[in-house]
């Protein structure tokens, strides 16, 4: 446990069993977090502002659950309780330093958290920062708690909180492709199969499929987060539950459930839920399908709008910024192009999550870091994306109806419709005449 020893020219000096450390005594963080600062300078990023929402749940509730059963003592679990409210509100996010990728299976993280809480804590009761002797990041804030169950169940309480917001963000973007699907409709063009003249279809029915396809990958999300209602939280270290009263773990499930306002529960075998991440790369690989298909669309987004005089120049996309440094007048499908680009960056996320997730070893995945890392970027770039995309380009999007009509009219596809009345072989020697 790391004690207060000193406080002096601004910083204060804690110790743990490795050591003294300077801490600045403006900072939440203690000792443990500047340690873990000077280990993993990796990413530059913060953690994620979700999963820092998701552990101060996590610790309100175990607090909450410690106090019920008599472990905590009523006042120190009130204000451990209060001050996770605290950052569950949007305080304090800034003394979250420790990076995102971390060694250590997300201690690092933990303890930020246990120290930010514990100090914060202290400050409400009217004490100085670092005195742990009276409430300890370990002892009090993480009581009846290992990395290994909270971090898991952080993590999924902060993907169930992403998903929810890029689903909603998803159902706006195919209102508006349903729209579309409405309002060309009646525009007649040239179908194509392998690029080349085909039959005429509506563009209404093309944009009624994207809205389709973007409906089952709705229902993919929807039923790839079944396994994180399951959270693991009361099996300690590896899933037998040392250190947690059983009646603790019923109730910190239900605190959970109730501050999270997520249909939490326990899982039903904790060595299981401790070892596996497979709901992790469930999830991703549901992105990932999703991402296949918008990145199909934008496709054929960009090939539609091509030109605009020398290409198919099909349908038209707003002008978001000029195009180019060196051609005067051109304007770029940016729209598009950075859908292809989300695309890309979530398969190449849910490549790393399957090697994490396959990387676990007996009790435990101790790469879950780089694990929630990669998933939490695909889901917010995924959100981010659809909406920026829906906003700035799809609903804008026109078709050019004299072009489509002149193509038409002068393809040779529509000889199609009299095979049944001439024959095919008559109807290829009219389209070859033609």
């Amino acid at each position: 446990m790391a004690t207060l020893t000193e406080v002096k020219n601004g910083v204060r000096i804690e110790k743990d069993f490795l050591g003294e450390k300077e801490v600045p005594n403006y900072a939440y963080y203690g000792v443990q977090t500047m340690r873990a600062v000077e280990n993993f300078p990796i990413t530059g990023y913060k953690i994620h502002e979700g999963l820092i929402k998701a552990f101060a749940i996590v610790k309100k509730a175990a607090a909450l659950a410690n106090t019920d059963v008599g472990r905590l003592e009523l006042n120190k679990g009130g204000v451990i309780a209060e001050a996770a409210q605290e950052i569950l509100d949007g305080k304090w996010h800034d003394h979250f330093i420790v990076d995102p990728i971390q060694g250590g299976a997300g201690t690092s993280m933990n303890m930020n958290a246990n120290e930010v809480i514990a100090n914060r804590a202290l400050e409400l009761l009217g004490m100085e920062k670092g005195d742990y002797h009276y409430i300890s990041p370990n002892s009090h804030v993480n009581m009846a708690q290992s990395t290994n169950d909270a971090f898991p169940t952080a993590i999924h309480i902060a993907t169930l909180n992403a998903l929810e917001g890029l689903l909603q963000t998803m159902g706006y973007m195919h209102d508006v492709f349903e729209l579309k699907a409405e309002q060309f409709d009646h525009v007649i063009k040239m179908g194509r199969t392998h690029l080349q003249d085909a039959v005429p279809i509506r563009l209404g029915q093309e944009f009624k499929a994207y809205s389709r396809v973007l409906e089952r990958d709705m229902k993919r999300i929807q039923q790839s987060r079944q396994h994180l209602y399951e959270v693991n939280m009361g099996a300690t270290a590896v899933g037998t539950g040392l250190n947690a009263d059983p009646e603790y773990i019923e109730a910190v499930v239900k605190h959970l459930a109730a501050i999270s306002e997520l249909p939490l529960v326990g899982a039903e075998d904790l060595v299981d839920a401790t070892q596996n991440t497979d709901a992790y790369t469930e999830v991703s690989a549901a992105l990932k399908v999703c991402m296949m298909n918008m990145s199909k669309i934008a496709n054929d987004l960009r090939l539609m709008a091509s030109g605009p005089r020398v290409g198919l120049a099909e349908i038209m996309l707003p002008a978001r910024q000029p195009g180019s440094s060196i051609m005067p007048g051109k304007v770029n499908p940016v729209m598009p192009e950075v859908i292809n680009q989300i695309a890309f960056q979530v398969i190449g996320n849910d490549h790393t999550i399957c090697l994490a997730s396959e990387a676990g070893q007996l009790e435990l995945n101790v790469m879950e870091p780089v694990l929630v890392f990669n998933l939490l970027q695909s889901i917010s770039i995924m959100n981010n994306g659809f909406r920026a995309f829906t906003d700035n380009c799809l609903k804008g999007i026109e078709a050019n109806e004299d072009r489509l009509k002149e193509y038409v009219e002068k393809s040779v596809g529509i000889i199609t419709a009299v095979n049944p009345h001439i024959g095919y072989e008559a109807a290829a020697r009219v389209a070859k005449e033609a």
